[in-house]
Order: structure tokens, then C-alpha cells, then sequence
């Protein structure tokens, strides 16, 4: 039988954990952020689905639509990385009617690849959140 007292070290052991995730993900979330702003994401992309404040449509897809759109796929972080590197065809885009942009535009003068990769897989990582 456990006893009360290792039952609360173990409570305030998990409660600890917690807080440090919480923690982690506050600076993962902080880390990711300042890396979209300082390469023009937040130009275009917003977090939150939803309209302007003017009433108009964004430009871009919100991430947290993005993340729900491709939850299922198993290759989303690569195609979406590649997206972001190389642009995508205004001609098969599938958020027609939902934003105002027509293409996303390359963006291989404004990211890395592998910090373009990092902030897709954290992109992803919103509908979870």
C-alpha cells in the first residue's frame, strides 16, 4: 500500500512536470513566434482562424486551420515545409473563398528550410494544443 506521504512527494513530482511543460511549451511558443515574425509570416498568417478586424478575409490561412486541415497527413510537415521554401500555384490552391491571397509566395530569402521546418512542425503541432 502507498502511503500518504509518497502519494503527495509523487502528486508535487507530477504537478512539477506539468508546470515545466507548460513552461517548455511557453518558450517553444515564444521561440516559434519571434521566428515568424522576423521572417514576414505575420504579414500574411494570424494563429486564430477569423476575419480582420476590417470585416475582410486574411491573406493567408490561419495555422490553427492549417494544423486541422492536414492532421491527417503523414507527409503535411514536408509539403508544407516545401510550400513555404518554394510557394505555392495560385492556380490548385484550397483555400480559394476562405483568404484574399491567391499563392503563398516563396520564401527561401526569408527562412531557412530547417527553420522553416521547425515552425511547420510547430504549426502542426496547434491542433493539438
Amino acid at each position: 500500500m502507498i502511503s500518504l506521504r509518497s502519494a503527495l512527494t509523487a502528486g508535487l513530482l507530477m504537478l512539477g512536470a506539468g508546470s515545466q511543460l507548460a513552461m517548455a511549451d511557453a518558450a517553444k511558443d515564444t521561440e516559434m513566434l519571434k521566428l515568424a515574425s522576423t521572417s514576414g509570416c505575420l504579414t500574411c498568417h494570424h494563429i486564430e482562424p477569423g476575419k480582420l478586424p476590417d470585416g475582410r478575409a486574411p491573406v493567408g490561412p490561419a495555422w490553427r486551420d492549417v494544423a486541422a486541415k492536414y492532421k491527417d497527413n503523414k507527409d503535411a510537415q514536408n509539403q508544407l515545409t516545401q510550400i513555404v521554401m518554394q510557394g505555392s500555384n495560385p492556380y490548385s490552391s484550397h483555400w480559394k473563398g476562405k483568404v484574399t491571397g491567391l499563392a503563398m509566395p516563396p520564401n527561401a530569402v526569408a527562412i531557412t528550410e530547417a527553420d522553416a521546418s521547425k515552425l511547420v512542425g510547430w504549426i502542426l503541432s496547434l491542433n493539438t494544443k
